[in-house]
């Protein structure tokens, strides 16, 4: 961490937060900063969709739900901007027309925003993006843990004969080494599936599933236990598919599914991991034009700021007081 003065967010104050740039919780942006220890990055890639479209306007969505942030979060008791200089380094420029491309591209920033093991939130996008997340944070830590919150397993084999699409990202991480097999996690798992083999093919790979429908018959901090222990101390990444809440709490997203959490819950979930080595997460699949005052980039901001405290918290401590 740098020893330099930290620029922090616009004082709301001072300034009415509907007001100024519309950066997340209103931080510095990159360059107004001579360093950054984490930074939020926003990926506005969809091209990696198989039904709905529109989550490459999510970053813009979440980024102007977090107008409403304050400082203090007092689920973690921590202040996460005075950790460190958190900064929003903009969006990544990537090929709205060309997968392989884009992920290089998305790959290349993360890469340069994460360099010194630096933690980052990516604000996204579809979840193809993930995978360029991956592989630019392996270079950096080696094989990560993943708890990965979704109604789908996205481990799925290539869709219309393309490899990587936001239904595959998990599969290409293992099959490239990007994963420890026996630390990942999919949460949150419900819905239609192609057939029994793809619950069959998904444990191959070496994950383990908590199911929605768990949440109903096992007590909430046995789940969170479970998940604990299967990351262990491993450098962790966490991926937010929005569509793990139910569409009552998430409605704006490309492939809803009945049956999810709560945002409640899902917070909860994530505070518990408080403690662990996560250097980097993301937040993705948020798609506006479907969504009904701004409840599904609301639900996605809180998540990325509880993500942002807990990584902030490995800077200095992150605590308040």
């Amino acid at each position: 961490m740098n020893d330099l003065p930290i620029i922090p967010p616009t004082d709301g104050q001072v300034s009415p937060r509907y007001a100024g740039l519309t950066t997340f919780a209103r931080l510095p942006r990159r360059e107004d900063a001579a360093q950054h220890d984490l930074a939020i990055v926003g990926v506005p890639f969809d091209s990696g969709v198989t039904f709905r479209p529109g989550a490459r306007f999510g970053p813009g969505a979440i980024r102007e739900a977090s107008r409403l942030l304050r400082p203090y979060n007092p689920a973690l008791d921590a202040a996460p901007f005075a950790a460190g200089q958190v900064v929003d380094a903009g969006d990544i420029d990537c090929n709205p027309f060309d997968i392989g491309a884009a992920l290089d591209q998305i790959e290349a920033g993360i890469s340069d925003l994460v360099q010194g093991g630096k933690p980052v939130m990516i604000l996204g996008g579809d979840h193809t993006i993930a995978l360029a997340s991956l592989r630019a944070l392996h270079r950096e830590h080696g094989p990560l843990a993943l708890v990965h919150f979704d109604a789908h397993l996205d481990t799925w084999g290539p869709y219309f004969d393309t490899p990587v699409t936001h239904g595959t990202p998990f599969r290409v991480a293992i099959e490239e080494g990007l994963l420890l097999k026996s630390h990942s996690a999919h949460v949150g798992i419900r819905g239609s599936l192609y057939s029994a083999d793809d619950l069959r093919d998904d444990e191959e790979l070496g994950f383990t599933i908590v199911h929605a429908r768990e949440f109903h018959t096992t007590p909430f901090l046995d789940i969170l236990e479970r998940i604990r222990m299967r990351v262990g101390d491993a450098p962790l990444f966490i991926s937010i598919d929005i569509d793990v809440l139910d569409p009552a709490h998430a409605p704006g997203t490309g492939t809803p599914e009945a049956g999810g959490l709560t945002s409640r819950e899902l917070l909860e979930l994530v505070r518990g991991l408080a403690g662990s080595r996560l250097v980097g997460a993301d937040v993705v699949e948020v798609a506006p034009a479907y969504d009904h005052a701004s409840i599904t980039a609301v639900a996605a901001a809180h998540c990325a700021y509880d993500l942002v405290t807990i990584m902030a918290q490995q800077l200095r401590g992150g605590r308040a007081g």
